[in-house]
């Protein structure tokens, strides 16, 4: 690491050798690490070091794979795919219509923006409770629960992309008296692309991972139930299999998106450094429309429109918040998540980035392991409770490593991100200051890259709470507010059901918000 942020120490490196022998050398280095891992599996599964029905014999998963490729896994694996590309077309033409009409008018985002924001605070699989009530657990409810989950990050991003277009476009747009129709096709929408990829993208992620949650919890076929089969007759075998297909899926879709990403946006794109303020807009406003529904809600539920045991009535839920507040079940629920997301915070988000420091500060670290973690990033969150269950069982241990699995990737990438993209004038400082390694560090890397790396906590933070919530809801426990929220769908309260949702989404909006609050006070100069 002595030459971080010069990189001449890895250009003379090379020197003496040739040209042939050092290609080699850079196609075999990231090879290295899967290999290790393989001889490892091979030793462990010969000296019986864990129990084949734990740690099944690669020779094991190779024979599933040519038993269930023969052509049962590929049937689950279609189910799903339709299943997903339903919930894309649905979520992402839905997400696209409210992200224009919310980004193009002034008036409809004063007045529905805070409410749906507010709703998409709270996280899909909070979500699924009730929506196992009023759809239930066929095709219907994969479907409502992709849409929820894709049509989130398309709206706030077209959103964004469209009330950012250029001032001139809709000057332009005004002169020439476009009508609605070409204002949106010729103007707002090239304006918007580069905003709505990225939304797109990110929903593309969210769309695959939910949809492996429901059909965990749910489901008669498709890859997550399949995945679920074999956990219960300890086929590790199969799922082994299943998550090595979950992962090649992630990245062909990744790798396609990221195609067609570069081919329609070949134009320069502006800085992303800046910090916006003020985005939501606030005043009495913003209140009507969650009073009118407010009201409609407790009307339908007053003159019978709706069954009271389905979807209970306002004054019924915030009873039900109050009881729980009063008697101290909803306090030590959330008590004990918190502590869960902290603690996997701490684990998960500290091993990424010392991880993401280790491989920003070293390129043959990179090369060596960066497409191993790079390949394990491909797999869905939720693809690993099957396996996490077998190997840890459904205590504390799981949920933690599940937590901080969660909150492991957000973190590496920012902090390698952010000091790969380092000036190379600060490398040249380093060497004409004669810094070591510990005063490049905390001098011009960390202070350098802080914007990135707090970005990335950030993001662990809220991802962490997204995990503690999954692994209380896969890993049932005595206590923790999705569990109490599993108990009280089970007894079919409702209200209850409905006061930790509210619950789960104030504490994941309050913990966004100390996150941003963190990254503004450790990157003021970037608002300046």
């Amino acid at each position: 690491m002595s030459g971080v942020l010069g990189g001449n120490a890895w250009c003379f490196a090379g020197l003496g050798r040739g040209p042939i022998a050092v290609q080699a050398r850079s196609h075999a280095l990231p090879w290295l690490v899967p290999s290790l891992v393989l001889a490892l599996w091979v030793v462990a599964s010969r000296e019986h070091w864990m129990s084949e029905q734990i740690l099944p014999a690669p020779a094991l998963v190779w024979q599933s794979a040519l038993e269930f490729g023969a052509g049962e896994i590929w049937g689950h694996l279609w189910i799903s795919l339709q299943r997903l590309l339903w919930g894309l077309l649905a979520g992402i033409a839905s997400g696209l219509l409210l992200g224009t009409w919310l980004g193009g008018s002034r008036r409809a985002q004063t007045l529905v923006l805070p409410s749906f924001v507010a709703l998409a605070q709270i996280p899909t699989l909070a979500w699924i409770p009730l929506f196992m009530l009023f759809f239930g657990i066929g095709e219907l409810l994969k479907l409502v629960v992709l849409v929820k989950a894709v049509v989130v990050p398309v709206t706030l991003h077209t959103l964004v992309g469209v009330r950012d277009a250029q001032p001139k476009l809709r000057e332009a747009a005004a002169t020439l008296r476009l009508p609605p129709h070409l204002l949106f096709w010729r103007l707002l929408l090239p304006a918007a692309l580069p905003a709505f990829l990225a939304g797109t993208r990110l929903a593309l992620a969210a769309g695959w991972t939910s949809l492996l949650a429901v059909e965990l919890l749910a489901s008669s076929e498709g890859i997550g139930y399949l995945m679920v089969w074999g956990r219960q007759l300890f086929m590790l075998d199969l799922v082994f299999l299943c998550i090595v297909l979950i992962g090649l899926v992630g990245a062909l879709m990744d790798r396609g998106f990221s195609r067609l990403e570069r081919s329609l946006l070949y134009w320069p794109q502006p800085p992303t450094g800046e910090q916006r303020r003020g985005d939501i807009p606030r005043g009495w406003q913003s209140l009507l429309l969650p009073a009118v529904l407010l009201v409609l809600w407790q009307a339908a539920n007053r003159f019978g429109w709706v069954d009271g045991n389905i979807l209970s009535s306002p004054l019924d839920v915030l009873r039900s918040l109050y009881a729980g507040v009063q008697d101290g079940s909803l306090p030590d629920a959330m008590r004990l998540s918190l502590q869960r997301t902290l603690a996997g915070l701490l684990l998960g988000g500290g091993a990424g980035f010392a991880v993401g420091l280790l491989l920003g500060l070293s390129h043959s670290a990179e090369r060596v392991f960066g497409p191993s973690l790079s390949a394990l990033r491909q797999v869905a969150l939720f693809a690993w409770v099957p396996l996490l269950t077998a190997w840890f069982g459904l205590g504390e241990g799981a949920k933690l490593v599940f937590v901080a699995l969660a909150a492991f990737f957000p973190l590496l990438i920012a902090t390698q991100r952010g000091i790969a993209s380092l000036s190379p004038q600060l490398g040249e400082a380093a060497l004409a200051l004669r810094l070591n390694l510990l005063q490049r560090l905390r001098l011009l890397v960390l202070p350098g890259a802080a914007p990135a790396i707090f970005a990335g906590l950030r993001l662990s933070l809220i991802y962490a709470w997204l995990g503690t919530i999954g692994a209380e809801y896969f890993m049932p426990s005595d206590g923790g507010i999705a569990s109490l929220m599993i108990g009280a769908q089970q007894l079919f309260r409702m209200d209850q059901v409905m006061a930790a949702m509210v619950l789960i989404g104030l504490v994941g909006a309050l913990l966004g918000h100390l996150g941003q609050r963190l990254e503004s006070r450790a990157t003021r100069w970037r608002s300046a």
